[in-house]
């Protein structure tokens, strides 16, 4: 394909999104994507149920974050989406089993003198989020295991401007798609041109026009988007010729925190509500959140990051671990009642090698060099390189968009209809 307008390469939110905008503009666009499937990060599921036939369930990003500004939002229901506004649940624990309500309510205090103490320190240095809580501090904990679920690492790895730049546009409403996010994204795809199983291994931007290798060949184009997670360029997965150091420095100062899930079955009617939830152990960093009956559907979702998710990283540990802390608190009948139904381990995942990214202490300013074109010419996206909504579907799909129009203003079409 010599010559055309522009590549895209990686097939996730933020890849798709440039290519839906360049495609749809009129643009020759191809998007090139390493694995056998679209959407990334984005990945739903169909698990077998029965006798209940099957559900659709979401390996990778589930939750509409920041829903109302949530692009996605929009995009779901333009389309027939299904998109569920229910209160996920996340503060309240069924039947207080486990989490007296007292308890549950330090805890909540714990948290927002945290939250207060962090927020006063944002005009300083850059600091670890550990240091706004005492090591010995009895919610410490808990903490620990909420700072995995939202940056799949614990509070001594967590940069607190980097912390404190999402949580200042970010909003409680927090909604699902019942088709799955996964589906949503890669459906977001269709009628573009793709190339899926292909690999890039090698971009020389040294001419005027810019040269692709990958695993079928090698492409050239007038305009290249990168949009593939940082550990692809910070382990120099995708060379560059000219190099570019700046770029490789700052996707390895963002590396990808972990965050897994893994799904039981519920045999017979369940007790709870839909939508109900259960925090494994909130003594522990080594804990899960649990989504029972999700949509009402007769399944539990097991969510679990950080430190936790690194220690359950091997084949079948994470069923094991879920299935014993849902006993201990649900009754040794639920032994033979919830049956596994899978896991992800997405540190294994060759083209993700984790689930989005954080930045280390002082380096939260890489994500600005990462964003960062070179020559006009060559253009970077992703969740990594949001300035506001990094580790969100939402924040990787307006990089897309942005890059996207700034392609298009290079080629001296009309930007602004760029949705």
């Amino acid at each position: 394909m010599p010559g055309a307008d522009a590549l895209i390469i990686g097939g996730g939110a933020a890849g798709i999104a440039a290519t839906r905008v360049l495609h749809d503009a009129g643009v020759d666009v191809l998007l090139l994507e390493a694995n056998d499937r679209l959407g990334g990060r984005a990945h739903s599921v169909r698990l077998p149920l029965s006798p209940a036939g099957e559900v659709t369930v979401d390996h990778g990003c589930g939750w509409l974050h920041s829903a109302r500004r949530n692009p996605w939002t929009r995009i779901a229901e333009a389309n027939g989406f299904h998109v569920d506004r229910s209160d996920p649940g996340w503060g309240r624990q069924w039947r207080d089993l486990g989490y007296p309500p007292a308890e549950q309510q330090a805890a909540s205090e714990a948290y927002q003198r945290f939250e207060h103490d962090a927020r006063a320190a944002m005009g300083g240095p850059d600091r670890l989020m550990s240091s706004f809580v005492a090591a010995d501090d009895p919610h410490r904990a808990i903490l620990d295991a909420i700072s995995g679920y939202y940056s799949g690492a614990p509070l001594d790895r967590v940069s607190l401007h980097d912390w404190a730049t999402y949580e200042a546009d970010a909003t409680d409403d927090n909604w699902a798609v019942v088709e799955g996010y996964g589906t949503l994204v890669a459906y977001h795809a269709a009628g573009v041109p793709v190339r899926l199983s292909t690999p890039v291994t090698r971009v020389d931007h040294r001419g005027r026009t810019i040269r692709v290798e990958t695993a079928a060949g090698t492409l050239e184009a007038a305009h290249v988007v990168v949009a593939v997670p940082t550990p692809a360029l910070a382990r120099g997965e995708i060379t560059f010729e000219p190099p570019l150091p700046a770029k490789e420095g700052a996707a390895a100062a963002l590396p990808l925190g972990l965050a897994d899930k893994c799904f039981f079955a519920v045999e017979g009617t369940p007790p709870w509500e839909a939508q109900a939830h259960l925090t494994g152990n909130p003594r522990s960093a080594m804990t899960a959140s649990y989504r029972l009956s999700p949509f009402g559907w007769p399944i539990v979702e097991m969510f679990y990051g950080g430190l936790a998710a690194e220690a359950l990283n091997e084949e079948g540990a994470a069923a094991a671990f879920g299935m014993d802390e849902l006993v201990a608190l649900l009754g040794g009948d639920f032994r033979r009642r919830l049956r596994p139904l899978g896991a992800t381990r997405w540190r294994e995942e060759r083209f993700a090698r984790g689930s989005y990214s954080f930045a280390l202490t002082g380096r939260a300013g890489a994500r600005a060099t990462l964003a960062e074109p070179v020559d006009g010419r060559l253009f970077f996206a992703g969740e990594a390189c949001s300035p506001t909504d990094f580790t969100t579907a939402h924040g990787a799909y307006q990089t897309g968009v942005d890059a996207a129009q700034a392609v298009l203003a290079s080629l001296g079409r009309d930007a602004t209809a760029a949705t």
